[in-house]
C-alpha cells in the first residue's frame, strides 16, 4: 500500500514528458497506481460532500425550527399562563374539593382552558427534540441526491451497523419507485423522536420521515465506522489496517509488552475493569471533603463543576533561575540548530530518492533541512530560497520535496533521532520518554 501511494504521488509530481520516456512496464505501474489513488481520493471526497450535505440539512432544519420557535413563543406563554392559573387553584388548600372544577371554570372558561392545553401540546417541544420535524421538511432536497448516493456508493457494515445497512439496501431497491408508504421497511433504525415523524396516524411508515431518519443514522454510522466503504482511505474499514493472522501472532508479544498489556485480551479487560472500579470509588470518596468540586444536576445530565484554582505567585528563586537559563542558552538560528542535529545524528541519510534509492546530490542534507523547516513551520519554500546557493535554489528544494519527503522516510528519520536520544545521559535522567515537555 505504501509503495502504491509513493508511485501515485510520484506520478502526480512528474511531468508528462518524463512519464512518456519511462520503460513500458514502469510507465504502466506508475499510471495504474495514479489512477487507483485518484479513484480512492474521488470516493473520499464524495463521502466528504455527503457528510457536509447532511450537516447542512441539519443546520437548515435547526435554523428553521428556531425561527418557528421565536414566532410561537407569545402564544405558548399565553397558554402557559392560563394553565398556571388553573394549577394554582388546584394547589389552593382552602378550596373545596367538591366544587373545585366549578371554581376553576368560573375563573377560566372551559373552552379557553381546553384551547390552552391544545396550544401547549402543539408548540412545546420535548427535551430530546433535535428539530426532526424541520428535517423532514427538507425531504425535497434529500430526494434529489439520496437515490444516486444509495446507487453509486457501495456501503459495507461492521456488526454494529447491520441494521443501518439493511435499511440502505431496502431504500436502494426502491430507487425509481414513487411509493410514499413503505410496507416492510426495516424498523430497527426508527428510535426516539423519529417514531412520531416516521409513522402516520395509522402506524404506517412514511417514506419522507424514514429517509431522513436513515440519513441521520448513516452519518452517525459513517463517523463511527460502523458503516464504511471499500477502497476508501478516510471512510474505509479501520479494522482492515490491524495486524492479522500470522503477522499478528509474530508481533503480538512485543507489541503487548511495549504497551504494557497482557497477551490475554480477556485478562486485560478484567484488569482495566478492576482499575476503573477502584478509581471511581477513590474519586467518589473525595467529593464530600472537597468543597472545590461538586456535581451539578441542573441540566439534562449531571455535570462536574470545579472551582477555579487560585494563582500561585512565582518565588524570586524561580525568576533568578529563568534569568540564568536564558543567559546559558546561546542565540541560535533554527536552521543552524537543525543542521547541527543532523551533524550529530545523520538523520537526513534516512531520506532516500523515491525511485533511485542510491542517488545522493551534493549538499543534499542542506536541502533536506530547508524543506523540513519549511514544512514544520508552514511557511512554504519561498523564505528559504537562495539563488546563489545551489542547495537552496527553487528547483532544488522543489525536487527534494517531491522525491525525498515521504511517510516512510520521515518515520526512518524519527527512529534514528529517538535511538540517538536514548544514548544521551541527560535524556536518561529525565526518564524513559513516556512524558513529553507539553505534559508539564
Amino acid at each position: 500500500a505504501i509503495q502504491l501511494r509513493n508511485l501515485a504521488r510520484y506520478a502526480g509530481m512528474a511531468s508528462v514528458k518524463y512519464i512518456a520516456r519511462m520503460p513500458q512496464q514502469r510507465k504502466l505501474a506508475v499510471l495504474t497506481a495514479f489512477v487507483k489513488a485518484q479513484e480512492t481520493a474521488a470516493l473520499d471526497e464524495a463521502v466528504d460532500v455527503l457528510d457536509m450535505l447532511i450537516l447542512d440539512i441539519t443546520r437548515a432544519a435547526k435554523k428553521t425550527g428556531q425561527k418557528k420557535r421565536l414566532r410561537t413563543l407569545k402564544d405558548l406563554d399565553r397558554a402557559a399562563l392560563i394553565l398556571a392559573r388553573a394549577c394554582s387553584l388546584l394547589l389552593d388548600e382552602q378550596a373545596d374539593d367538591a366544587e373545585l372544577r366549578e371554581t376553576i371554570f368560573n375563573s377560566i372558561p372551559k373552552s379557553r382552558l381546553a384551547e390552552s392545553v391544545c396550544k401547549v401540546n402543539e408548540l412545546a417541544r420535548p427535551q430530546n427534540n433535535n428539530f426532526h420535524d424541520e428535517m423532514v421538511e427538507q425531504y425535497g432536497r434529500v430526494k434529489r441526491f439520496l437515490p444516486a448516493v444509495l446507487r453509486d456508493l457501495h456501503f459495507q457494515a461492521a456488526p454494529a451497523g447491520e441494521h443501518t445497512l439493511s435499511a440502505i439496501h431496502y431504500l436502494t431497491e426502491l430507487n425509481g419507485s414513487k411509493k410514499r408508504i413503505l410496507d416492510d421497511a426495516p424498523e430497527h433504525i426508527i428510535t426516539g423522536p423519529w417514531k412520531r415523524l416516521v409513522y402516520d396516524a395509522e402506524g404506517r411508515i412514511q417514506r419522507a420521515g424514514y429517509s431522513l431518519c436513515l440519513l441521520e443514522r448513516l452519518q452517525d454510522a459513517l463517523r463511527r465506522r460502523d458503516i464504511w466503504l471499500e477502497n476508501s482511505d478516510r471512510w474505509g474499514n479501520p479494522r482492515e489496517k490491524l495486524l492479522q493472522g500470522e503477522e499478528w501472532q509474530v508481533q503480538r508479544v512485543p507489541i503487548c509488552r511495549a504497551l504494557g498489556h497482557p497477551t490475554d485480551g480477556h485478562k486485560g479487560v478484567q484488569q482495566l475493569a478492576v482499575q476503573l472500579d477502584k478509581t471511581w470509588k477513590a474519586v467518589a470518596s473525595r467529593f464530600e471533603g472537597n468543597a472545590e468540586v461538586n456535581i451539578c444536576h441542573d441540566g439534562k445530565y449531571p455535570s462536574l463543576t470545579i472551582s477555579s484554582l487560585e494563582k500561585l505567585e512565582e518565588p524570586p528563586s524561580l525568576h533568578r533561575l529563568n534569568s540564568r537559563v536564558r543567559q546559558l542558552l546561546p542565540p541560535v538560528d533554527l536552521t543552524e540548530l537543525l543542521l547541527e542535529i543532523d551533524a550529530r545524528t545523520g538523520f537526513t541519510r534516512e531520506f532516500t530518492h523515491v525511485s533511485e534509492s542510491g542517488a545522493r546530490a551534493q549538499d543534499l542534507h542542506i536541502s533536506l533541512c530547508a524543506v523540513l523547516m519549511a514544512e514544520a513551520c508552514n511557511i512554504g519554500l519561498e523564505p528559504l530560497i537562495k539563488h546563489n546557493i545551489p542547495a537552496l535554489t527553487r528547483h532544488r528544494l522543489s525536487w527534494v520535496k517531491q522525491n525525498y519527503l515521504r511517510a516512510e522516510t520521515l518515520v526512518s528519520a524519527n527512529v534514528r533521532l529517538v535511538d540517538f536520544q536514548s544514548t544521551l545521559e541527560l535524556a536518561g535522567r529525565w526518564g524513559g520518554g513516556e512524558v513529553a515537555s507539553a505534559d508539564g
